[in-house]
């Protein structure tokens, strides 16, 4: 049996294994949840943690976090692990809405966040991949919250190191772009991206702003091995990344590739070692971990290693 996860690219379909009692969430808050959706809905706001389908939505929207994703919610690329909406750059949902930035900005506010997650679709239909918006939505964020910190997920850009360079000067306190997967599975996972680009762009990051702290994440159970991990764990570091993020890769939707396994908690602990040994200041690495999950503390571990 195959299965079309993005135009072109078919999946053999395997058995899936069943979801094993440490990836099995307990309480939900739904309370919380609805009252942020609502307020963010009434701002024509998206999150990353909605549109992901992250499995500590509950969690971190019921503690008051959520990692804004702006550019709009439909995405120009078909990552086979992303459950983004997927569209046509000649759809009317395609234009950009140029009150976002401050919107962004009053509703952090209103959440009186002490540390603000700023993340995107790719917009590869824009010339600048959506990078003046980016920025502008970071200057806006720090000119309501001052005394809060700002971290970036950006994607590659398409390899325009202007466009990353546009999204620095802004200054964000953290700059993060995943490389999400390993080299060998990049024409499965990310068919639209390239593993040399991403760490093009984690190196020109530190080289363009030295004092910003940077960071990358990966997911795991695609299929990959650890020496693989290993590798890759390796790559980010030589591109002078501060902190790794990993985490159990989750099945969003039936269209998006299926689990080829659960790795076990113990296993997390050894990529963590491992980052750890190599240099890393930070490995955030467990089954729930996600590149913005937890991010405040992250940061403050990462800067407390750092000094």
């Amino acid at each position: 049996m195959t299965q079309e996860i993005s135009p072109g690219l078919v999946q053999i379909q395997t058995p899936q294994p069943r979801l094993p009692l440490w990836l099995r969430k307990g309480e939900t808050h739904f309370r919380s949840v609805q009252a942020l959706k609502t307020e963010l809905r009434a701002r024509r706001l998206h999150t990353v943690c909605e549109s992901a389908r992250c499995p500590n939505m509950h969690e971190c929207f019921h503690r008051g976090a959520a990692t804004f994703m702006i550019l709009g919610n439909l995405c120009t690329r078909g990552c086979g692990f992303c459950s983004v909406p997927k569209g046509s750059p000649a759809k009317q949902e395609f234009s950009l809405d140029p009150e976002e930035p401050r919107h962004v900005a009053e509703m952090a506010a209103q959440m009186k966040l002490r540390y603000v997650v700023i993340t995107s679709v790719n917009r590869d239909d824009l010339p600048d991949g959506g990078s003046h918006h980016f920025a502008q939505t970071v200057r806006e964020v720090r000119r309501a919250l001052p005394t809060a910190k700002v971290e970036v997920l950006t994607p590659d850009f398409c390899g325009d190191l202007d466009a990353v360079a546009r999204v620095l000067d802004a200054a964000p306190h953290v700059f993060n772009h995943n490389m999400e997967t390993v080299r060998r599975l990049y024409r499965r996972v990310r068919p639209q991206a390239d593993y040399e680009q991403s760490l093009r762009v984690l190196r020109f990051a530190k080289k363009r702003s030295p004092g910003t702290m940077t960071k990358s994440g990966l997911m795991v159970g695609l299929g990959e091995s650890a020496a693989e991990v290993q590798e890759l764990l390796r790559d980010i570091h030589g591109a002078e990344v501060n902190v790794a993020t990993i985490g159990q890769y989750l099945q969003p939707t039936r269209r998006n590739l299926r689990v080829a396994e659960y790795v076990r908690p113990e296993q997390f602990d050894a990529y963590r070692d491992y980052g750890l040994a190599i240099g890393f200041e930070m490995v955030f690495s467990g089954p729930f971990v996600r590149s913005s999950y937890m991010a405040d503390r992250v940061n403050e571990e990462a800067a407390q290693a750092h000094a």
